[in-house]
């Protein structure tokens, strides 16, 4: 159940913003919370999807959301759930969303997911990283702007969660090395590319089925990078269909070798992962490790 401090505060904004007196009917929870609570709520103006959390759990996690969902909203290439409003109250932060009814896939449902993942890359900027940092899972990300992508990549991708992972005891110094040895690899191993309005955690949980039957994106970690960092996430745990990719190629074409260069993408992921749930995925990043 909702706290009563966050329901009277639901209702003080709608009665506020809506000129009218909200009545909240029910509220059930959603899967897909293991970091936050998620309820879909249902009142007199229709359903909502709300997600919550102690004040100082995560600061400012759904503020960077709002911002994050806003700016793929604004590049109007793929359905994202519209951001009603973010609120603090004395104990709770929580986010208010358009609530996304499930429906069937329409034919050729990853096709048309392939073409519009590609169409939101087109979306360039003149740097890589955005103007303010974010969340990827439960931790900080930083985007601190770089003119080129192997520096970001390396400085504000996997050397923050390398370092977190020393400091845990996951890695010893020899193994640091080892990494750096691929870190000066880089320029070479990743083809040059303008920067790309990517997802940011594109997994298969990161998506729903829209009431259109179509993909619709949800928790982003935005920035402008490498645009395979998306189609890499998108292998891990399971994977898209192969119709994804050979439709998002038929609109951006992906460089040679895009295949091989996944694993190097998937370090910065498979990194969160060990720091946020332990040693089961150490043995993914060592082989990738010596695979290059």
């Amino acid at each position: 159940m909702i706290p009563k401090e966050i329901t009277d505060s639901l209702i003080s904004f709608f009665n506020n913003s809506l000129h009218q007196e909200i009545i909240i009917h029910s509220l059930h929870p959603l899967s897909g919370g293991s970091i936050n609570n998620v309820y879909q709520l249902k009142t007199n103006s229709g359903y909502y999807c709300i997600k919550y959390n102690n004040a100082d759990a995560y600061p400012g996690m759904f503020e960077k959301e709002g911002m994050g969902l806003q700016i793929l909203l604004d590049a109007n290439e793929i359905k994202v759930p519209e951001v009603i409003t973010v609120q603090n109250t004395r104990s709770y932060t929580y986010i208010l969303l358009e609530y996304i009814s499930s429906a069937t896939k329409i034919p050729g449902f990853m096709t048309d997911f392939g073409h519009s993942l590609a169409a939101l890359h087109r979306h360039s900027s003149g740097f890589y990283g955005l103007d303010h940092g974010n969340y990827m899972g439960s931790l900080t990300q930083t985007n601190t702007k770089h003119p080129d992508w192997s520096s970001f990549f390396i400085e504000e991708r996997l050397e923050r969660q390398l370092i977190r992972a020393k400091n845990s005891g996951y890695f010893s110094t020899e193994d640091v090395v080892r990494f750096q040895r691929l870190f000066s690899q880089f320029k070479t191993l990743c083809p040059a590319e303008k920067p790309s309005l990517v997802h940011g955690d594109l997994w298969g949980g990161n998506y729903l089925v829209s009431g259109q039957g179509r993909a619709c994106l949800i928790d982003p970690a935005v920035y402008y990078g490498h645009r395979e960092v998306d189609i890499a996430m998108s292998t891990l745990f399971g994977g898209f269909d192969p119709e994804f990719y050979s439709s998002y190629n038929e609109v951006f074409p992906m460089e040679k070798g895009w295949r091989e260069r996944l694993d190097i993408y998937n370090l910065y992921p498979l990194l969160v992962h060990l720091n946020l749930f332990g040693s089961g995925y150490l043995g993914s990043i060592e082989r990738i490790i010596r695979k290059f």
